[in-house]
């Protein structure tokens, strides 16, 4: 059963989620792999089951009533998103495959409309791969400048780097809300407003930032946000992208077919409003249906609960992991999420993270997408254990103690 109240019951969460009743290799798993894609709740399978067993159907066109439950039901995981992020209006909620493609819409649609040689985009240090090749594709076939905001060794942004970078030439600014790799919240209210100064407008990366903190896009007055469902207890393939209105009226669509059209002829064709000017092609229904769930079920907790228990167990972990020889933490920004990113001396991230598998523990190891922050810290990559709601200290003791004899086993 779906947890139904505030109060913080770890027992009933965890009972929600029925993957974490998994035995691998002979011992109950512990997932500690959340940064790359969170576990999701009954309610959500449930949702994906109903819709393909009850009312599977293309939807928008259609006027028998399947097709009107499932349009019905489609639209109002819009709706959702809409206060999830505070958006004004509900067609400035486009539907996507994720983050990814979020960024990659407002680079090939904004940026080829827009901006143009000698153009400057700035992006960050800590940025995803995501994040950082849509702008270098863009400024190959534009000759835009893209150019990079240093970060100090605790992995926070330099601030005053960046207030130097900005200048008339700044037209595009595009940061991640939180860093994947490092748990950093970065200051993007901040960044909004000095990046507004100068005329330029910023998108902000919020995979990582959706599922741990509140997000209001009126007050970051950001111009766009991309976030992912599958990183906020939802399904994977769906995402969604916020623009403001004008931005989007101003934009071309990204892809053509059938949905983003209004009227086809083989001489001409007119596009649809908004949002479905976007929306080209038979959509990610089932995963856009059982999306709305994954918000109810995070808003039922409440995102402040949540981030207490998550920042209880990052506390906990780090302090914890002190205790093991070598062991260097890389991210220690004052404002993080429950992200513990480190290396161990002479021992391999990979090896970490092959012989705690084989203790049924789940964490990332590698570059995180992030390759361009590794060189920055003079490393390949690092071991990531990345907690959720779901998680425990139990779950963080176990952890430990498989790292020791990781460490043990290696030495």
């Amino acid at each position: 059963m779906m947890n139904t109240t505030n109060q913080f019951d770890i027992t009933s969460i965890r009972n929600d989620f029925p993957i974490l009743n998994e035995v691998i290799n002979g011992k109950q798993l512990v997932y500690f792999d959340n940064a790359a894609t969170t576990q999701k709740p009954r309610i959500v399978l449930d949702a994906l089951s109903a819709y393909y067993e009850h009312y599977n159907a293309n939807i928008h066109r259609g006027i028998h009533h399947l097709a009107e439950k499932a349009t019905a039901a489609f639209e109002e995981t819009r709706n959702r998103f809409q206060q999830f992020v505070n958006a004004a209006l509900r067609e400035e909620i486009i539907f996507t495959y994720g983050t990814t493609d979020g960024v990659n819409l407002v680079a090939q649609t904004y940026g080829r409309q827009f901006l143009s040689a000698g153009d400057e985009i700035i992006i960050s240090t800590m940025e995803h791969h995501s994040n950082i090749v849509p702008w270098q594709m863009l400024c190959e076939e534009k000759g835009c400048v893209l150019r990079v905001i240093p970060i100090n060794e605790d992995g926070e942004l330099l601030m005053e780097a960046f207030e130097e970078m900005l200048s008339e030439r700044t037209k595009f600014v595009s940061v991640v809300h939180v860093s994947n790799a490092l748990g950093t919240i970065n200051p993007v209210k901040e960044i909004v407003a000095k990046a507004h100064a100068v005329g330029a407008k910023v998108m902000l990366d919020g995979a990582q930032a959706s599922s741990h903190l509140t997000i209001d896009v009126q007050d970051l007055d950001c111009d766009f946000y991309a976030l992912s469902l599958h990183k906020i207890y939802g399904p994977t393939g769906m995402g969604v992208l916020y623009g403001k209105k004008e931005l989007l009226d101003a934009m071309p669509p990204y892809r053509g077919g059938g949905e983003m059209i209004k009227e086809v002829t083989f001489e001409k064709t007119t596009y649809n409003e908004l949002p479905y000017k976007f929306e080209a092609g038979t959509p990610n229904i089932g995963d856009v249906v059982a999306a709305k769930y994954a918000l109810d079920y995070v808003d039922t907790i409440t995102k402040p609960i949540i981030a207490a228990h998550e920042n209880a167990l990052l506390q906990y972990a780090t302090q914890a992991v002190q205790e093991i020889e070598g062991l260097r933490v890389i991210g220690r920004a004052k404002e993080k999420v429950s992200v513990l990113s480190f290396v161990i001396a002479g021992v391999h991230h990979q090896d970490i993270g092959v012989l705690l598998d084989q203790q049924g523990i789940a964490v990332r190891t590698g570059h995180h997408c992030t390759q361009p922050l590794m060189q920055r810290f003079g490393i390949t990559g690092t071991t990531r254990a990345s907690f959720a709601v779901y998680n425990t200290m139990e779950e963080v003791d176990r952890f430990v103690a498989g790292l020791k004899k990781v460490v043990k086993m290696l030495a």
